[in-house]
């Protein structure tokens, strides 16, 4: 099958995860259980999820000079990623994430950006070459958000297809939004970017289409274990996701995006890759992890025979 190509643009860190019963208060110390280091960072987390689901992916990034940053792209690399236009901070050390994930599937993150949070125009302008090649550019807000709209600006002036996860939240302007094709919210996402609390189909309605009328062509917002709800060209609907048992929701947004950007570049239509995307992370969030949790195309083929896409 013949892919469009796709440039994942974010962050890379590496994540430390205890499992635990319950979250600490403040000030109490408990006894948690297993500790792991993952790979993690979104933006790598969606180059892994977009590489595995079959998509043809490049990865733009930046790490520090330390043993993190080179065992991140190392993995990326055996993925089948093409990482020659990761960019290299001398100065600061590369992103880690602490992670406590309790008994019920439900976690707190805490970033130490390092130098995701470095990340310049012109680290970016350096990979202008594997840009010009890429159909889909994909990108998440681990890294600076003037370089965002930057990339964005470069993208829409060329006709390249930018679609935005908008992780984690944060206020962004209308002349980003007017620049991208698509945004893909969470519930709370959406809810900072908007003013409106999403928590049924009437609200996410209400919430996308402030977001379409300031110029997204479409807005996606995913909405849990309910799925994903899809506003375009005025027809708006709710993809359901498949019912399974959550064990941990990590990585379970940037393996939706992933799937997202894959689909879509394998020309699928917008229903069909929502649809793909919610099969891809309702198999991530049985599982723990961030990149480990992340599926495989053939477990996906697998899983659509028990799996209902509607």
């Amino acid at each position: 099958m013949e892919h469009q190509k796709i440039l994942v643009v974010g962050s890379s860190n590496t994540d430390m995860v205890i499992q635990t019963r319950k979250f600490p208060i403040p000030g109490e110390t408990i006894l948690g259980g297993k500790f792991f280091m993952n790979p993690g960072g979104k933006g790598a987390n969606q180059a892994v999820a977009a590489r595995r689901l079959g998509g043809s992916v490049s990865f733009v990034g930046k790490i520090g000079e330390d043993i993190f940053g080179k065992q991140a792209m190392q993995l990326l690399e055996d993925e089948g990623i093409n990482v020659s236009y990761v960019a290299v901070d001398p100065e600061n050390p590369s992103g880690v994430a602490m992670i406590t994930v309790d008994s019920e599937a439900e976690n707190t993150i805490v970033v130490a950006p390092g130098s995701n949070g470095t990340m310049s125009p012109a680290d970016f302008d350096k990979a202008l070459q594997e840009f010009e090649s890429a159909d889909f550019v994909l990108m998440q807000l681990e890294i600076p958000i003037p370089t965002v709209e930057h990339i964005a600006r470069i993208a829409a002036q060329k006709h390249k297809k930018v679609i935005l996860n908008p992780a984690p939240a944060a206020e962004l302007n209308d002349e980003l939004l007017k620049n991208l094709h698509i945004i893909t919210p969470n519930k709370t996402e959406a809810e900072i970017l908007t003013g409106i609390r999403v928590s049924d189909e009437t609200s996410a309605l209400r919430a996308a289409t402030v977001l379409h009328n300031k110029g997204v062509n479409i807005v996606i917002i995913t909405m849990g274990a309910a799925g994903a709800f899809l506003l375009e060209n005025g027809s708006s609907r709710i993809i359901p996701a498949p019912i399974v048992k959550a064990v941990d929701t990590t990585a379970a947004g940037d393996t939706f995006n992933g799937a997202l950007v894959v689909a879509l570049s394998e020309g699928k239509s917008l229903e069909e890759s929502v649809a793909f995307a919610n099969l891809a992370a309702s198999v991530s969030v049985t599982r723990p992890g961030a990149q480990s949790s992340v599926p495989y195309r053939k477990e996906i083929n697998l899983s659509s025979n028990s799996f209902p896409h509607e």
